[in-house]
């Protein structure tokens, strides 16, 4: 799975450069130099992760940030500015508005993409081919799961609850929550069945670490590393 980079930057040079890089490490790209037009197409296509310069012609990135968090179908899109030397004030106020990192241009394309994909790890696991929890690895692309490198023998519906527990980045999912995610909204069968599934995918990750907790009374969650 390809995730999708929307790049707002108004100089030609460095967007065409930012997009060459990340289209040789795998994204699809989107590239906009205008603020107003860049949030409009944002709102229309949401994409898996926003590179945000701050200073535009239009809108301004402070101002699309606080305008994407706003509204429902984007408010948890990752965010990235790129921010020059002298605009410290700006990236405070960024970060205090919802960017989840911030660049310091000039910077390296390797540095670049090594943020672009930790915050991807860290808001949106399930966007890139594999995730790393201890001894446990989860394979989305080939939906197969490791421990200690070993494969573990899960059914899909035993894959499809540790993924959306993955999904779910330490929020506690209710057995409510985990029948429409897994079962579909229609399903009228009891929650017990849950338990059960729960129950038998830890005994098959009794080789890693328990990471799946039990929050009495409430649901399941994972405790993330």
């Amino acid at each position: 799975m390809k995730p999708t980079v929307f790049i707002v930057e108004d100089n030609t040079d460095i967007a065409e450069l930012i997009q060459f890089n990340l289209d040789i490490a795998g994204f699809n790209t989107v590239l906009e130099s205008h603020g107003t037009r860049a949030y409009e197409r944002i709102i229309k296509d949401p994409p898996d992760l926003v590179l945000l310069d701050l200073s535009l012609p239009g809108l301004s990135g402070i101002e699309i940030c606080k305008y994407l968090r706003e509204q429902a179908n984007t408010k948890d899109i990752p965010i990235i500015m790129l921010t020059a030397r002298d605009q410290e004030s700006d990236k405070v106020r960024g970060l205090n508005i919802g960017a989840d990192d911030y660049i310091t241009k000039p910077c390296s394309m390797n540095e670049m993409l090594a943020r672009i994909n930790a915050v991807l790890r860290r808001t949106s696991p399930t966007l890139i081919d594999s995730i790393q929890l201890g001894d446990l690895e989860i394979n989305f692309a080939s939906n197969l799961a490791y421990c200690k490198n070993s494969e573990i023998q899960l059914t899909p519906i035993e894959f499809k609850i540790l993924t959306a527990l993955v999904k779910a980045k330490g929020r506690i999912l209710s057995r409510t929550d985990l029948l429409e995610i897994v079962w579909g909204i229609d399903y009228t069968g009891e929650e017990r069945k849950v338990d059960v599934n729960i129950k038998r995918l830890r005994d098959k990750l009794i080789g890693c670490k328990n990471i799946i907790q039990t929050i009495k009374g409430i649901g399941y969650r994972i405790e993330r590393e």
